[in-house]
């Protein structure tokens, strides 16, 4: 049994400018008392492709936790744009929160920022160098990822059962209010919906590698050449890595 749960996060701030602080109202439940105090962090992702240029925007430590529920603003610097290729400043990337105890993390939350520039270009010739100041941030607050991690909360308790837990909120309350209560009871539902959709994919597949398709000159055309594939977006440049998020 996890001692500490993370019920809500609260995006404020948000759209805004690239270079004002992120904010953000965390709200969580200390259920036992704890030994030592909780570590809070905020990375942002400078590349899709490196993590080692991930950039740690804040730490903080909060304690002594009291049992019950406690809320706190959690803000942290801009990012050193410095430390960003310059083709990842404009689009997409990944903001994360992350808690920790006794070096442990037993959760993290990501969720896309899309940085925008508010004068229109020519995507195959962006503006360099990117002035700042037209550049405005957007969270993607309702659509949290959050991971919860097995940990070893001490006083005789072990590493706590099962593995770890994955799950999204498609239609969160409004102004970046998450629900990660609601979360957790969505997670098995969709679970069961993912192995059923993988399995007819996969029964699908095997009949068309059986039957083919003829082509005009009557030849048979098999496997990957049969089926027609078409592209209805881009994927994200910066996508949440596995595990990570």
């Amino acid at each position: 049994m996890a001692l500490v749960n993370l019920t809500n996060i609260v995006v404020l701030d948000n759209p805004t400018s690239f270079t004002n602080p992120f904010t953000f109202e965390v709200t969580f439940e200390c259920v036992q008392e704890l030994e030592d105090d909780l570590e809070w962090k905020v990375l942002y992702v400078s590349s899709a492709e490196n993590a080692d240029q991930d950039q740690v925007l804040e730490e903080v430590m909060v304690g002594p936790v009291p049992v019950g529920v406690n809320k706190f603003v959690l803000q942290s610097a801009a990012p050193d744009v410095s430390q960003i290729p310059e083709e990842d400043i404009i689009g997409v990337t990944v903001i994360l929160i992350t808690c920790t105890y006794r070096e442990q993390e037993f959760v993290r939350v990501g969720y896309y920022v899309n940085n925008e520039y508010a004068e229109p270009f020519d995507p195959d010739h962006p503006p360099r160098p990117v002035d700042l100041l037209k550049l405005v941030r957007n969270i993607l607050a309702d659509k949290p990822r959050v991971t919860r991690f097995p940990i070893d909360w001490g006083m005789g308790m072990g590493v706590e059962g099962g593995q770890q837990q994955q799950v999204t909120e498609e239609e969160a309350a409004a102004e970046g209010v998450v629900d990660f209560d609601a979360l957790d009871q969505q997670q098995d539902g969709e679970e069961e919906e993912g192995e059923e959709e993988e399995e007819e994919e996969e029964a699908e597949d095997d009949r068309e590698l059986e039957g083919g398709e003829e082509s005009e000159e009557g030849s048979v055309v098999q496997g990957d050449d049969a089926m027609a594939m078409e592209l209805s977006s881009p994927v994200p440049r910066a996508q949440m890595r596995e595990g990570t998020v």
